[in-house]
C-alpha cells in the first residue's frame, strides 16, 4: 500500500498523497456535483484542495470556500498568485492573497504558490511577496509552480534568509509528460528537499482512454502497458498511472482533476496496493522520453 500522507518537503507538514485540482470547478453550472466530488475526497482521504486566483476568475476558490464552509471537516488549501506583467510587487502579492483569503473564507492558507514565472521576472521579487506572506501569518507554507531548477534554488535561497523554506514546486508530471526527470526539476526538488505537486498526472484523461485500433496514436504503447499491469493488479489504467508517479520518488504529490464523487474515489484507490519492481519497469520502459 502507497503511504496515504507524505511530507510537504522540509516545512513539517504532512498532506494527502493524492488530492484534487480544482481548475474544471470553474466550468459551468456544476456547483452540485462539486461539493458531492469534495465531500467524496474528504471521506477518502484526499482533502488536500488545489485552487488559484485565475481559475474561473475566482470561481475555483469562491466554490473551495462553499464546501469549506457547508463540510467543515478540516482540509489542506493551496491556491495561487498569478505574477502578470507589472503585477510583481511584494505588495501586490499580499493584496492578491488577502483577496483570494476572502474568497475561500480564510483567515491564512495552508500554501501559497507563485503561479508561473516569465522571462526577466523578478524571482527576489516573488520571494519577498512570499516571505511576506508567512511573517504575515496569512500563509502558512510558501511555493513555486511550473518554475524550473535554476528558478527553484533562486527563490530558495531567497526564502532561506528568512529561515522559511520553499514547500513545493507544482509542474505538469505523468507517464507521457516525464519532462521533470530531464530538465532537473526532480533532481533539484531532492536536492532542496522540496515536494514535487504534480498537475494533469492523467494527461487530462487522456490516459484512461483504451487504445482505438481505428485511431491510432503515440499514446497507445502506453496505454498498452497500463491496460496490461492495471488487469495484473486488479486497478484501473487511471489508478495504475497515479500509482506509477508515487513509487517514482516520495516527494511526489499528486493533483489530479476530479468533477464527479467517483472519479474523485477512483483516484483515490491508487493508494490502496503498490506496483511490483517489475510492473513499474514495464512502464517505465513504454513511457521512457525519446533519447
Amino acid at each position: 500500500m502507497q503511504t496515504a500522507l507524505r511530507p510537504l518537503g522540509k516545512t513539517g507538514a504532512e498532506v494527502p498523497a493524492i488530492g484534487v485540482g480544482t481548475n474544471r470547478w470553474s466550468y459551468g453550472a456544476n456547483d452540485a456535483p462539486v461539493f458531492e466530488t469534495y465531500q467524496a475526497l474528504v471521506e477518502a482521504g484526499g482533502g488536500f484542495i488545489d485552487t488559484a486566483e485565475v481559475y474561473g476568475f475566482g470561481k475555483s476558490e469562491r466554490l473551495v470556500g462553499e464546501c469549506l464552509r457547508k463540510d467543515g471537516r478540516p482540509v489542506f488549501v493551496a491556491s495561487k498568485f498569478a505574477p502578470f506583467v507589472a503585477r510583481t510587487s511584494p505588495r501586490q502579492l499580499m493584496g492578491a492573497l488577502d483577496a483570494s483569503l476572502r474568497r475561500l473564507g480564510l483567515a491564512a492558507i495552508d500554501l501559497y504558490y507563485v503561479h508561473f514565472p516569465f522571462p526577466f521576472a523578478d524571482l527576489d521579487g516573488f520571494a519577498d511577496g512570499l516571505s511576506e506572506a508567512v511573517k504575515s501569518g496569512k500563509a502558512r507554507h510558501v511555493g513555486v509552480s511550473n518554475f524550473n531548477a535554476d528558478q527553484m534554488r533562486r527563490v530558495a535561497d531567497r526564502l532561506a534568509r528568512s529561515n522559511i523554506p520553499l514547500a513545493a514546486n507544482e509542474v505538469h508530471y505523468s507517464l507521457v509528460h516525464r519532462n521533470p526527470e530531464t530538465n532537473g526539476v526532480l533532481d533539484a526538488c531532492r536536492e532542496l528537499d522540496v515536494a514535487l505537486v504534480a498537475y494533469f498526472p492523467l494527461a487530462s484523461g487522456r490516459l484512461a482512454a483504451a487504445p482505438d485500433a481505428a485511431k491510432p496514436d503515440k499514446l497507445d504503447p502506453v496505454r498498452r502497458a497500463l491496460a496490461e499491469v492495471a488487469q495484473a493488479q486488479q486497478a484501473t489504467p487511471s489508478q495504475t498511472a497515479l500509482n506509477w508517479l508515487l513509487a517514482r520518488d516520495p516527494r511526489v504529490i499528486l493533483i489530479p482533476g476530479a468533477t464527479k464523487a467517483r472519479h474523485a474515489q477512483a483516484n483515490l484507490g491508487a493508494l490502496d496496493w503498490r506496483l511490483t519492481d517489475e510492473a513499474f519497469a514495464i512502464l517505465d520502459a513504454a513511457s521512457a522520453p525519446a533519447k
